[in-house]
């Protein structure tokens, strides 16, 4: 059975609202979309339609948080984190402000709206703003463990969720933590780090591969900011080869931040698998694009089995 992150957000989210009456969410013309419904029609004085000014809702979010509320900023991934860019940075990170980003259509999960609207850089550009933490859940199960994080976390948070309905992955034992890695896999030949909606398709590579004999450890990176260093040193001490899977170009995101530490520990060798420093040009549905990137489960267990065998 396949599942709405956003959906379960918007629950999510609309029963925090009953337990915290800081609370607020604000909006850019787009409650539908990012499923922030539910918590309108709850709270009606506590849900604020910006429209289409986004920069000036970051603003806004900036104000009310000085004033002790607790605001969470709804909208496309894309328009956050690039249209709004300056106001994240200057208004809420560079003060250090308690305000979360809760964004959604990232990756190519917008589909056939097309490159305007598909996100492959917002976790390079978010990670690398100071004070910023950067989670990115990838099904409901953890959406709402990272929700729970974020919410309690001083300081501001970027939270990447996908637009496409996902299996639900994260067993009922998993649990999310800031800084750590989930080991949803535990395997000696080679690792996959996962980030998103990936866990699932990661997921699936990982009994793939088991059919041929090839024991995999999947790592779960939720949380890319902080990131999870002990985990990933680990995994290069104890297997041979480290692959990151991300729904993100393959500068600045995850496959990055993992190189990252293991070049400062020199140690591992690593292939970093999303989009190539391209933009997907190419119209379809989230799945057809996936596949079209090589971010589908079979492309991504060929590639794996060409560089690892």
């Amino acid at each position: 059975m396949t599942r709405s992150i956003r959906v379960g957000y918007g629950e999510h989210i609309t029963k925090l609202g009953h337990e915290n009456k800081d609370l607020i969410l604000l909006e850019a013309d787009l409650a539908d979309s990012t499923q922030s419904e539910p918590f309108q029609i709850a709270f009606p004085d506590r849900h604020f339609q910006i429209g289409i000014a986004e920069q000036n809702m970051v603003g806004m979010a900036a104000g009310l948080s000085q004033e002790g509320k607790l605001p969470v900023v709804n909208s496309f991934a894309a328009f956050i984190a690039m249209r709004a860019c300056e106001q994240v940075r200057t208004d809420v990170a560079y003060p250090n402000l308690n305000v979360k980003f809760v964004v959604s259509h990232a990756g190519v999960s917008a589909g056939s709206a097309g490159p305007t609207h598909h996100t492959y850089e917002d976790i390079g550009i978010m990670r690398s703003i100071p004070n910023m933490s950067v989670f990115v859940p990838g099904d409901v199960r953890e959406m709402r463990q990272v929700i729970d994080a974020a919410i309690d976390l001083k300081g501001p948070a970027y939270v990447r969720i996908s637009a496409i309905d996902i299996p639900d992955t994260y067993s009922k034992e998993d649990r999310f933590e800031i800084g750590k890695a989930t080991l949803l896999n535990d395997g000696d030949d080679l690792t996959i780090i996962t980030t998103g909606t990936m866990m699932f398709e990661a997921s699936q590579v990982v009994k793939n591969l088991q059919e041929k004999d090839i024991s995999a450890r999947l790592l779960q990176m939720a949380s890319i900011k902080p990131i999870d260093r002990d985990s990933i040193i680990k995994a290069a001490n104890e297997t041979k080869k480290i692959f990151s899977i991300e729904e993100h170009n393959v500068i600045g995101g995850l496959g990055s931040a993992v190189a990252e530490v293991l070049a400062e520990e020199n140690i591992g060798k690593l292939t970093r698998i999303g989009f190539n420093d391209v933009f997907c040009t190419t119209g379809g549905d989230p799945a057809f694009l996936l596949d079209h990137a090589g971010l589908s489960s079979e492309k991504l267990t060929k590639q794996i089995l060409s560089e690892f065998v």
